[in-house]
């Protein structure tokens, strides 16, 4: 990936959802830290994705993989943002 782009994350969310809006504090705070921006997709507005995540939310991913779901993995992100510069 080149310098110049930062890395852009998936978070799939949904509204009203306490640990969506804690991954989505988590992932801000890491950002100033780490140049990276992330994506918000509703699930429950594409029936594909309600039936591919369902009740998994929030699951972070990037480039189709999955990083973590319910809670930020911290040492997960970090990983990859250390693995794709």
């Amino acid at each position: 990936m080149s310098a110049d782009v930062a890395p852009r994350l998936t978070l799939y969310s949904r509204s009203y959802c306490h640990l969506c809006d804690e991954m989505i504090a988590g992932l801000r705070e890491l950002q100033a830290a780490n140049r990276f921006e992330f994506e918000i997709i509703d699930v429950d507005r594409d029936p594909a994705f309600e039936q591919l995540y369902g009740e998994k939310v929030p699951v972070l991913a990037y480039g189709g993989r999955e990083l973590c779901h319910y809670f930020l993995d911290r040492a997960a992100l970090t990983a990859l943002l250390a693995e794709i510069r």
